[in-house]
């Protein structure tokens, strides 16, 4: 075994991070086939493509279980570690939930990468489990040529309290947490193209836990929401606006975008899952007179993304100086309407 790294931690990757997901529309084809789950303790299952799994245990306490893991991301260890616990971490915070325990789930290159990589990979990790408040208790390790690093999470709901993708209701108005570009950046960084105040930037976005965004979210009476991450703004929230029932309008000049992408994406540093994902959404998506740039970059593939979330239009400030105070770049991208599922664009 080696005890140095022989290439970056990008080059291991074939793309990058959570923009390695399968194609949206082949998994959906892939899960239209599995028999569904009926038990009546399984509150939230695949049927409507959640972020994480939810079980009965009793009328004051509901388990949320969920599991993610990814290809490096950056070139240091310690904060792809502390990248992928976030990113995992995420989909409980996601149904408004708390994290409890978690098992590591390692793919490592024990020709060419050492101990002491893994070691930082985990530190990483572990510094996220501290700082969220739950236990990392084991896990499992595998040999792969290409390193792979997550986290099988169990956390906490009320089994009455919880968010969907089917919680949307018109009217609502849409709130994102954090601003997007992730996949542009990673990409960059793969390609050693990205600047290195972007590069910090984007890891500050991707280690920032969505734990204060679920809980205002809560707090002002969200029942729909879902986190950022694979399949974009454009697929994650196209898909919660099609479970909810509802049209969903966006404002493409609120979203915020990380400073230093849209450079970066107009010099060609765009993940293959963008492209994917804004093909997948075509069929739904009314573009207007939006440049498609702009498009591109609602659909590009995050890791470790913020919530997007619906509140009623008396909340939306509340929500957005609350954001603020727990150090969000959060704004009102748009609001949901009557409707079947339609992204409209303006």
């Amino acid at each position: 075994m080696s005890t140095a790294i022989a290439k970056r931690l990008t080059e291991y990757s074939h793309g990058a991070g959570c923009a390695c997901k399968l194609d949206p529309g082949r998994l959906v084809e892939v899960l239209r086939n599995l028999t569904p789950n009926t038990r009546p303790e399984l509150l939230v299952g695949t049927a409507t493509g959640d972020d994480a799994a939810i079980w009965k245990l009793d009328a004051d306490r509901a388990l949320v279980v969920t599991t993610d893991f990814l290809t490096p991301v950056v070139d240091d260890a310690r904060a792809w570690g502390a990248i992928a616990a976030t990113n995992a971490v995420s989909d409980v915070y996601a149904m408004g939930g708390r994290p409890l325990l978690a098992l590591n789930i390692v793919c490592w290159n024990d020709e060419e990468l050492s101990n002491e990589v893994l070691g930082e990979v985990l530190a990483g990790a572990q510094d996220v489990a501290v700082r969220a408040g739950f236990v990392i208790a084991g896990g499992h390790t595998v040999t792969d040529p290409e390193p792979k690093f997550g986290l099988a999470v169990v956390g906490e709901v009320h089994p009455d309290r919880f968010f969907t993708n089917t919680g949307l209701r018109a009217d609502d108005q849409l709130i994102l947490t954090k601003p997007l570009g992730i996949g542009v950046v990673t990409t960059a960084i793969k390609r050693q193209g990205a600047p290195l105040s972007v590069i910090a930037a984007a890891i500050a976005s991707m280690t920032k836990l969505n734990a204060d965004a679920s809980q205002i979210a809560m707090a002002h009476g969200a029942t729909g929401a879902t986190d950022v991450t694979g399949f974009g703004l454009l697929g994650h929230l196209g898909r919660m606006a099609r479970e909810s029932g509802v049209d969903v309008l966006i404002d493409s000049a609120a979203v915020p975008i990380l400073d230093g992408v849209r450079e970066l994406a107009a010099a060609g540093f765009v993940p293959g899952g963008s492209a994917r994902n804004r093909r997948w959404v075509a069929e739904w998506l009314e573009v207007g007179s939006v440049p498609e740039e702009t498009v591109t970059l609602l659909a590009d593939a995050q890791t470790s993304g913020g919530l997007v979330f619906g509140v009623a239009e008396a909340e939306v400030d509340a929500v957005l100086r609350e954001l603020a105070a727990t150090g969000h770049t959060a704004a009102h991208i748009g609001s949901a309407h009557t409707g079947r599922g339609a992204i409209r664009l303006r």
